[in-house]
């Protein structure tokens, strides 16, 4: 979740990319409908993110933390919380991206902790002097090819230096198996039709980073996997979240859906509909994160 990556401009949300976020980011790429699901994930699921932060096996407060891919900031600014006396580097190929997550540092009185850089990840390996700790939320499984980002960071790190890799396990559901009554199950089908239309175009996502982490020369020290059930209730910002992720899910799957099944998504992405998503009252948000914690020895 993280949506949000290098590429991306995710997540969220692959999710989105995830999730996050991206998730999020890889069933179009309207940057700003983007931006929009990127920061409600850092909303919905900002404990969740805090509860990554506080497990990360660190010997010594970081003083410098690069985030690799930080779409908006939900990372950054989690890590400027949990380690205040840190400097972050926040590197993504979004221009947009970028200016919204330097508008919500200083928002939130960090600014003068944030440095920005704009590079694509897969390119030239930007100047990112030697950090403690690397972070890549939902944006290793962007990259062509991962496995020289993974030599990459490493070569980066200072030594004993912690590479927290945190990746989605897709779009988060919202939706009961039963809903919507007209057409029961179809969430569930759009994300089968996601999953092979990402299978093709990201082929990356949903990969056991731990074995890629020892190749590349790092200790695995830890993994865990956030399993997040929230609602009902849910706040309105889920309702916001729900619409955003299923009109990006659509961008994706609409060839692949029957007649029948695109008519009831595009009546609960209709917000002027009875059948609107933002009118139901039973959504929820399930989905799951793994983190892997890679240690430069």
């Amino acid at each position: 979740m993280t949506h949000a990556s290098p590429h991306a401009s995710h997540t969220a949300h692959d999710h989105g990319s995830h999730p996050a976020h991206e998730p999020a980011h890889e069933a179009g790429h309207d940057t700003d409908g983007q931006t929009e699901i990127l920061d409600l994930d850092a909303e919905v699921l900002a404990e969740h993110i805090a509860s990554i932060t506080a497990w990360l096996p660190v010997t010594a407060s970081p003083r410098h933390i690069v985030d690799l891919g930080c779409g908006t900031g939900a990372g950054t600014l989690a890590l400027l919380k949990r380690f205040p006396k840190a400097e972050v580097t926040a590197v993504d190929t979004s221009t947009s991206h970028l200016h919204r997550l330097r508008h919500k540092a200083e928002a939130a009185g960090l600014a003068d902790r944030v440095r920005t850089v704009e590079a694509d990840l897969d390119g030239a390996w930007p100047e990112l002097g030697t950090p403690d700790l690397v972070w890549a939320s939902a944006s290793m499984h962007h990259m062509a090819d991962p496995d020289r980002t993974l030599r990459q960071v490493h070569d980066t790190l200072a030594p004993d230096g912690l590479f927290a890799v945190v990746e989605l396990a897709g779009f988060p559901r919202f939706l009961p198996e039963d809903a919507p009554a007209n057409r029961p199950g179809l969430e569930e089908r759009c994300h089968t039709a996601l999953d092979r239309h990402h299978a093709e175009q990201v082929p990356h996502r949903g990969a056991d980073w731990g074995p890629k982490l020892t190749a590349a020369g790092f200790t695995v020290e830890g993994e865990r996997v956030i399993t997040v059930n929230l609602g009902p209730p849910h706040t309105e910002a889920v309702g916001r979240y729900a619409l955003s992720s299923l009109t990006r899910i659509r961008g994706g799957v609409a060839q692949a859906l029957t007649t029948e099944d695109l008519t009831a998504l595009d009546q609960l992405l209709d917000t002027d509909s009875p059948h609107s998503i933002l009118r139901r009252d039973d959504l929820t948000v399930r989905t799951e994160r793994t983190v892997w914690a890679a240690r430069r020895t």
